[in-house]
């Protein structure tokens, strides 16, 4: 049961959140073996000046191990 959490900066239209939940859940279900009423997606968006404390540090530095396409920035 994949839950796949987006977390971007806010500013995105609802009709790009719905295309990128789509192609994920299209990814999850090809390459996973799941069917579509397996996989659920979220977004939440992120104000920048909260980034670093809300998911880079969290998400990104302190699950290192877990990252499997790293960033290409440092905070």
């Amino acid at each position: 049961m994949p839950h796949v959490i987006v977390k971007a900066w806010p500013g995105k239209t609802e009709d790009q959140k719905r295309r990128l939940a789509e192609a994920i859940t299209r990814d999850v279900m090809q390459i996973l073996g799941y069917g579509e009423q397996s996989v659920s997606v979220g977004f939440e968006e992120i104000p920048s000046d909260r980034w670093k404390e809300e998911v880079y540090r969290p998400d990104i530095e302190e699950r290192s191990q877990t990252i499997y396409k790293k960033p290409g920035y440092r905070m």
